[in-house]
């Protein structure tokens, strides 16, 4: 197997494939492929076991992927992002946020994992159920926005914004620190609680929580006030008719 990832803000990941190997992923990640490739929609190991993943933030669905010649096929997540393409050893495991899992060989396993400590689970911006990759086999992971890469000493500690964490080796604890200060609680907008992460371990922090992006973008819809009869529909319908008919005025103008 072999593999380009490209692009910037929206990347996709292109993977070669040989006969006989085999490639799983949630559904709606597939771009585009070529022929020589069957696919064989399932729950990945029984009801309970798409549940689980479902809990987890994946979807209760898989899709498998199998060349049956040499063959292409790319996925792209649904958000602006990064791709980390890991290649794990057997045995060997990340633990990762929501919805983070892309695609990978077949051979690599997709579990729920727990959060140990309750003030975490409730506070952390995590919650309590998150995402295990197992290898061995290449797992490629979807972080939101840019990707920056932390080495954890042991017993060093980085304090994280809630949602900013994406992915972490097994052997970094996430646990709460309560913000200090009364006016950074209330006029600090960091919230009431941050994330600790101590190490040792490596962590991948994603720069845009998918979260804070929804905000913004809600920050500057039109209000009830302002909305056209219809709801968003009719709004966007507005700025598209408004789009066009502007651009037909200025080629009117334009020419005289």
């Amino acid at each position: 197997m072999r593999y380009d990832i490209s692009g910037t803000v929206m990347q996709t990941v292109s993977i070669d494939l040989q006969p006989g190997e085999s490639l799983v992923s949630q559904t709606h990640a597939m771009a585009w492929m070529s022929d020589g490739i069957s696919m064989d929609t399932h729950t990945g190991g029984g009801l309970f076991a798409g549940l689980r993943r479902a809990m987890s933030g994946g979807s209760l669905f898989i899709t498998e992927y199998r060349a049956d010649r040499p063959a292409h096929i790319a996925f792209a997540p649904r958000f602006p992002g990064t791709i980390l393409a890991r290649t794990l050893r057997a045995g060997e495991s990340l633990i990762c946020r929501k919805e983070t899992f892309l695609c990978a060989e077949f051979s690599v396993s997709l579990e729920i994992a727990l959060q140990q400590r309750l003030g975490a689970g409730l506070f952390s911006g995590e919650g309590f159920i998150l995402q295990r990759v197992t290898g061995p086999g290449t797992v490629f992971l979807d972080l939101s926005g840019e990707l920056v890469e932390k080495n954890l000493a042991p017993g060093e500690r980085l304090l994280v914004h809630a949602g900013h964490i994406g992915i972490q080796e097994p052997t970094v604890a996430t646990d709460i620190q309560m913000v200090r200060g009364f006016r950074n609680v209330l006029f600090g907008g960091e919230g009431l609680f941050l994330a600790t992460l101590t190490g040792p371990g490596k962590v991948w922090l994603q720069s845009m929580p998918i979260l804070n992006l929804a905000e913004e973008i809600a920050r500057h819809l039109p209000s009830d006030g302002d909305r056209p009869r219809g709801g968003l529909g009719a709004a966007v319908g507005t700025g598209v008719a408004g789009a066009t008919i502007g651009g037909l005025l200025g080629g009117l103008f334009s020419n005289e």
